[in-house]
């Protein structure tokens, strides 16, 4: 089995509705899962007329996101760092150009680094370490506002 078959076989796990595949040819083994993305929940507050806050009301800080989703782009496993020993490529309100590595995603033993998109602030990070990631899960949000 060529290394192009194998990207071939990733990519058509990927688009498939199949949550995991064993495939075992001659001597290689390959095991492939996916898990589901769970979407991200809005939370509509709701609209009031003439209301007016007690001193004890408490106040809902206003969340707004200029920043790009940084997804995974294959199945496999999140390392935060070059190394067990080594700290994490990043972490939340680091500033990082386009290009840094944010991370390592393991899959069938090749470490592939996950490059930021853009220059930012990292404003979340949606992942931990060892976590088994899903194709186009978020990852990080980048805030590349001015």
């Amino acid at each position: 089995m060529k290394y192009e078959d194998i990207k071939k076989i990733i990519k058509d796990f990927e688009a498939s509705s199949l949550y995991s595949l064993e495939l075992e040819i001659e001597d290689i083994k390959v095991k492939m899962a996916k898990y589901p993305v769970t979407q991200p929940q809005t939370i509509v507050q709701p609209q009031t007329q003439n209301v007016v806050a007690s001193p004890n009301t408490p106040q809902v800080p206003t969340v707004k996101s200029n920043g790009t989703s940084v997804k995974s782009p294959l199945v496999g496993t999140f390392y935060a760092s070059p190394s067990p020993e080594a700290g994490p490529f990043v972490r939340v309100g680091d500033t990082v150009k386009k290009g840094d590595t944010l991370c390592i995603i393991e899959a069938m033993k090749i470490m592939n680094e996950i490059s930021a998109p853009v220059s930012g602030k990292i404003e979340s990070i949606h992942a931990k370490n060892n976590d088994a990631i899903g194709f186009d899960q978020v990852l990080f949000v980048i805030d590349h506002a001015k």
